[in-house]
């Protein structure tokens, strides 16, 4: 088993004075029965994700924690998961630095454009992607990201294209889904509405 890294919360991230704030969601799975719960915070480089899903898999339970460790423009340093699928642990660690992406110590390849880890299995990952686009109403914006779901081996590259339709309205396509859907954001910047996948139940800051 490899160490814990340091972006694993390890205090208490609840909203207190002189603590940096957090913003928060819970969503309902529209797909199958479970839910979600994600945080974000300012870290004094940058900033970091967390979260847990709780979710059935193919009558399997799922319970796992993530993370990602993201630089002051929202790119992803680093990623964790951990957790459960039915009675196998499951453990990740995902870098990225200058010599490109890898995932549990192992080079990934074709991913030289990617600057963001999106998990498949959670919405919260849309939200450090729409930061660091920081799109104007009526601007689109084509990237391609690490792609990372439960049970894969590899990261793989996917292309996403985002139009921002309105104040908390963005169009968006993953031609290789395929998927195609106008995502409502929440006023944190999380994701509300990602129709027929998840549904926001709950959100602060």
């Amino acid at each position: 088993m490899q160490p814990a890294l340091d972006i694993e919360p390890r205090q208490s991230i609840v909203n207190k004075p002189g603590r940096p704030r957090v913003s928060t969601a819970f969503w309902k799975a529209l797909y199958t029965s479970g839910h979600d719960a994600g945080f974000v915070r300012k870290q004094t480089d940058g900033w970091l994700l967390t979260g847990t899903a709780v979710y059935l898999n193919e009558s399997k339970p799922v319970a796992v924690r993530y993370g990602l460790d993201l630089a002051a423009d929202w790119s992803t340093r680093r990623g964790f998961i951990d957790g459960m699928i039915g009675t196998e642990a499951v453990e990740h660690r995902i870098e990225r630095d200058e010599r490109g992406w890898r995932l549990d110590g192992e080079p990934q390849h074709g991913l030289e454009d990617a600057r963001d880890l999106d998990f498949g299995f959670t919405p919260a990952t849309n939200h450090p992607q729409l930061k660091r686009m920081a799109l104007q109403i009526g601007q689109s914006a084509r990237i391609t990201v690490a792609w990372f779901d439960l049970g894969c081996t590899t990261l793989s590259p996917l292309p996403q294209i985002y139009h921002r339709v309105s104040e908390d309205a963005y169009a968006y396509d993953s031609p290789q889904g395929p998927y195609q859907a106008t995502l409502l954001v929440a006023d944190n910047g999380f994701v509300r509405d990602y129709p027929e996948l998840w549904q926001m139940e709950l959100h602060g800051e």
